[in-house]
């Protein structure tokens, strides 16, 4: 499952909503949105983001939110290391070839130490607030 797919499944359950009327009113069939949300199928368009939003009725930071998990939710990655150091491109190989024997506590611990890196990041990228003059 993608986290796209986990966070669908879970506004459809919030809303009592069933996997073929959703589908049928996306125009999408079952078996697609089941393989979607299973993360059997690649990231989903931004114009089906914006129909899925519209159609559980969500806006602002839930479909940021959304959108942001669609963005980060392919199942089948590419990693280009060329340009980095050989440090970036072995952790690049060796993450492909072990993450499927990570335990899921271990794979949680990289995750949270990764988003706490990029964090400082987002926050420099930002423009400092505006002050009364």
């Amino acid at each position: 499952m993608t986290p796209f797919g986990e966070k669908l499944r879970a506004l459809r359950a919030e809303r009592g909503i069933a996997l073929k009327e959703m589908a049928a009113a996306l125009g999408l069939s079952a078996a697609y949105l089941s393989a979607l949300e299973h993360g059997r199928r690649g990231r989903p368009t931004h114009a089906l983001v914006i129909a899925i939003c519209a159609q559980l009725n969500i806006i602002w930071d839930e479909a940021d939110e959304l959108i942001r998990l669609a963005r980060l939710s392919h199942p089948r990655v590419t990693v280009d290391t060329a340009g980095l150091s050989p440090a970036a491109t072995e952790l690049a190989n060796l993450l492909a070839e072990r993450i499927r024997k990570l335990p899921p506590e271990t794979v949680e611990r990289m995750l949270e130490l990764l988003k706490s890196e990029a964090a400082p990041a987002r926050r420099r990228r930002r423009k400092p607030p505006l002050t009364a003059s």
